[in-house]
C-alpha cells in the first residue's frame, strides 16, 4: 500500500478551465457533501492547486486498489514522514480511518455528522453559476440553462448524448431501486408525492418491500438528489417533490409540463438562497419570514392572474402577505393589489437579485 500511496502523493492534479463557485474552502477542515457530477473533486483539487506540493496528499477513495485495512495501516507513518498538512478523502468510504492532520477534507453524496469538519453541501450550478459557462450573456442564455441544466459537464457533452449520459452517470451513482424511484420522482416532479404512492406504482413492475421502498426514498431525499417541500403548518401533509437539477426531467421521462419544469427551477433558486419555504393549496411558495408569496407563471395573462389573486385572498389576508412576486419567462411589470405589493419579473432578473 505504501507503493500506491507514492504513486498518489507524487501525481500532479490536473482541473481544466475551473470557474469559481459561490461556495469555496480555506484552511479549515470539511465535509463537503452533493450528487454526483455536482463539482466536489473539481472544487478541492482547484484548492489543492493553490497549495505547496509536498504539502497535500489527495486519495480518490473509489479506487479499486485501494485496500481498507492496508490503507489504515500505512497511511497515518506516511503521512507523518512526508510532513503531509492537508489529506483530502475523495468519495469517502466509511471504513477508512482518519489520521492526525492540519486539515482533513473529505467528499461524499451523504453527509456524515462529524462534528470536527465543517459541513458544506455543493448542490448544482444555480442560475448566476452557470452564466459564468456560456460564451456570451444574451436572450439565449435563459434557453440554455433550461436544455442543460446545473451540471457542469454537460457543456461538455454533444447534444444528442446528454440523455444517454445522465441517465448512465445517474445508474452509476445509485442503486437499482434508487434509480427507478428517481424516474418516477421525474414524472410528478413539483407535484405532491408519497412514499405510499411510489409503493403502490413500482409494486406492480418489481418485487419491493414497502419498508426497503421507504428507506430507499428517504435516502434519496438525504443525498439530495430530490427535495421535499412541506405544506405550511401541515407537516404530516403530503410533500411536494422537486427534481435536484431540472435536466433529469427529460433524461428520466418523455412527459413535457413546461410549467412543472419551470416551478421547479424556480425553487432550486430559493432552495440555494436557504430562504424558509413551504407551498400551501393555490400558492408554490410561501416564505413566512419575508410575508412573501412566489406564484410560478411562465407566459403569465394579467386577467387569469387577477383570478388566481382572488382565489387566495384569504391566505394573504390571514397571513399578512405584503409582498407577492409574480415569475415568468420574460413579462416585467406590477399590478395593483389592495392588500399587497405584487411583483412580476423574469426569471433571470429574479434569480440574478440580491
Amino acid at each position: 500500500m505504501e507503493i500506491l500511496l507514492e504513486e498518489f502523493y507524487k501525481t500532479d492534479l490536473h482541473v481544466e478551465k475551473y470557474i469559481q463557485r459561490k461556495v469555496f474552502i480555506d484552511d479549515r477542515s470539511y465535509q463537503i457533501s452533493g450528487i454526483t457530477k455536482s463539482g466536489k473533486t473539481r472544487l478541492v483539487k482547484n484548492y489543492l492547486l493553490s497549495l505547496k506540493k509536498s504539502s497535500y496528499l489527495y486519495i480518490n477513495c473509489n479506487d479499486v486498489r485501494i485496500e481498507s485495512e492496508k490503507l489504515n495501516a500505512a497511511l497515518p507513518s506516511f503521512c507523518n514522514i512526508n510532513k503531509i498538512d492537508t489529506l483530502v478523502l475523495d468519495n469517502y468510504n466509511p471504513t477508512i480511518k482518519f489520521v492526525n492532520v492540519s486539515q482533513l477534507v473529505i467528499t461524499s453524496e451523504i453527509p456524515y455528522n462529524f462534528d470536527f469538519l465543517k459541513p458544506l453541501t455543493l448542490y448544482p450550478l444555480d442560475y448566476e453559476e452557470f452564466l459564468a459557462y456560456e460564451h456570451k450573456y444574451d436572450s439565449s442564455a435563459l434557453n440554455h440553462f433550461f436544455q442543460l441544466g446545473g451540471l457542469a459537464s454537460m457543456h461538455t457533452v454533444a447534444p444528442d448524448e446528454r440523455v444517454i449520459y445522465l441517465q448512465n452517470i445517474l445508474q452509476f451513482a445509485l442503486s437499482e431501486i434508487e434509480f427507478d424511484i428517481l424516474c418516477l420522482c421525474a414524472k410528478f416532479m413539483s407535484q405532491k408525492l408519497s412514499a405510499y404512492t411510489l409503493y403502490e406504482r413500482l409494486k406492480s413492475t418489481r418485487k419491493i418491500s414497502k419498508d426497503r421502498l421507504y428507506a430507499s426514498f428517504a435516502l434519496l431525499a438525504e443525498k439530495k438528489y430530490i427535495h421535499l417541500l412541506a405544506k405550511y403548518q401541515h407537516t404530516r401533509a403530503t410533500k411536494k417533490v422537486y427534481l435536484c437539477d431540472t435536466s433529469l426531467k427529460s433524461a428520466l421521462s418523455i412527459e413535457k409540463n413546461f410549467a412543472k419544469l419551470f416551478e421547479n427551477m424556480v425553487y432550486l433558486e430559493l432552495l440555494k438562497s436557504s430562504a424558509e419555504c413551504y407551498y400551501e393549496e393555490g400558492i408554490d411558495f410561501y416564505l413566512p419570514t419575508n410575508d412573501e408569496i412566489i406564484l410560478c407563471k411562465p407566459f403569465v395573462d394579467e386577467r387569469r392572474l387577477f383570478k388566481k389573486l382572488e382565489s387566495i385572498e384569504a391566505f394573504i389576508f390571514s397571513y399578512g402577505i405584503t409582498k407577492i412576486t409574480v415569475i415568468t419567462m420574460n413579462k416585467e411589470g406590477n399590478i395593483a393589489h389592495p392588500l399587497s405589493s405584487v411583483d412580476i419579473i423574469p426569471f433571470d432578473i429574479w434569480a440574478l437579485g440580491d
